[in-house]
């Protein structure tokens, strides 16, 4: 352990071109600690290994050891059929087909900061002022998580798979990758991939996360491992920011009693589904515990139809894996070059 870490930092120092003595300067370390840090006499403190890290630009998954293949353990759960493993595989594909292009091309993402926050509300509003959102809606989740380090591809699951998404993440390549069910409505998508954008910035040092429907349902993500309720408040608060929906009320919407259409059209607005709609102005006491529930009941497509002519924006042939807009770039570029053959069912 005490000589893979040295070789990493070693790596790491000479990835941005330093000797070690300005590595030691830079840190407040001798450059015979360095030295020793490298050649594996030394361990550093828990403080040191922090200064070391951030200065460096790696996360701690850098100088971890591997743990057993990413994939190994999720085709391993009992969960999942025979159906939903041969999805993975086709999302397995895709992530080694992903890292190719990028080695082939030079043009690796560059990952977001690993955050440490206790709170899902202020890591939400964090990270929407850090990538300059402020109290806007988002309106490409997927092209927005995959620019800022975490690669998408969605995949049509069987229509009886309650699996909504799934998160991996590759230590070594410091690559994190989000499956998106596209069986489900494309607003649920969005909320799935505002979910796992939060495991990528907070979660993604603690293996795989296969995320099923009940992440969704304020009464069943409490039987849940606490990470998925944090992902969820963050997913909520995200998509649709408290400021921005009081802002909307108080200027627009004008009244205390919100109606079916008006609920309607803020879910349009915020490009969020039903539930998750409905959850987050239950907590925000605007709509009671009883109207929630009944409002829950109801399946507003039809009504939405009717007020708008559609309940989402078109999507791809769903039969197909649908790759990210950059994925397709790089291999578009590729093929040009002729450096690599991708396969057609991209």
């Amino acid at each position: 352990m005490q000589q893979q870490f040295g070789e990493k930092v070693k790596r790491a120092r000479e990835d941005l071109g330093l000797t070690q003595e300005e590595l030691a300067q830079a840190v407040g370390l001798s450059s015979e600690f360095i030295s020793n840090i490298e050649i594996g006499r030394r361990s550093p403190s828990f403080e040191t290994l922090i200064t070391l890290v951030n200065y460096l630009k790696k996360d701690f998954s850098f100088f971890l050891d591997e743990k057993k293949p990413i994939f190994k353990d999720l085709f391993g759960q009992k969960t999942l059929s025979a159906k939903e493993k041969n999805e993975l595989r086709e999302f397995e594909k895709y992530c080694q087909d992903y890292l190719m292009l990028e080695e082939v091309t030079g043009r690796r993402l560059e990952s977001a900061p690993l955050s440490f926050s206790t709170s899902p509300e202020i890591l939400a509003r964090e990270e929407r002022r850090r990538l300059g959102l402020l109290s806007e809606p988002v309106r490409d989740i997927f092209n927005l998580i995959e620019i800022n380090g975490l690669r998408t591809c969605r995949i049509n699951f069987p229509k009886e798979s309650k699996v909504t998404g799934v998160f991996v993440y590759f230590p070594s390549k410091e690559a994190a990758f989000s499956l998106i069910n596209s069986s489900f409505g494309i607003e649920q998508q969005a909320v799935t991939a505002a979910h796992q954008y939060c495991h990528y910035l907070k979660d993604r040092l603690d293996g795989p996360v296969i995320d099923n429907t009940d992440i969704f349902v304020d009464e069943h993500i409490s039987l849940y491992h606490p990470k998925e309720k944090f992902a969820q408040v963050f997913a909520q608060n995200f998509m649709v920011p408290p400021e921005k929906l009081h802002e909307i009320i108080q200027k627009d919407i004008k009244s205390t009693t919100l109606s079916l259409e008006y609920i309607i059209y803020l879910k349009r607005y915020f490009g969020v589904d039903m539930m998750t709609m409905l959850s987050v102005l239950k907590k925000m006491e605007i709509v009671s515990y009883s109207e929630f529930r009944d409002l829950n009941k109801l399946d507003p497509s039809k009504y939405e139809n009717e007020l708008y002519g559609g309940t989402g924006r078109s999507l791809r042939d769903k039969r197909k894996p649908m790759p990210s807009d950059r994925f397709r770039t790089l291999a578009v570029f590729v093929c040009r070059e002729k450096k690599s053959k991708i396969s057609p069912d991209y």
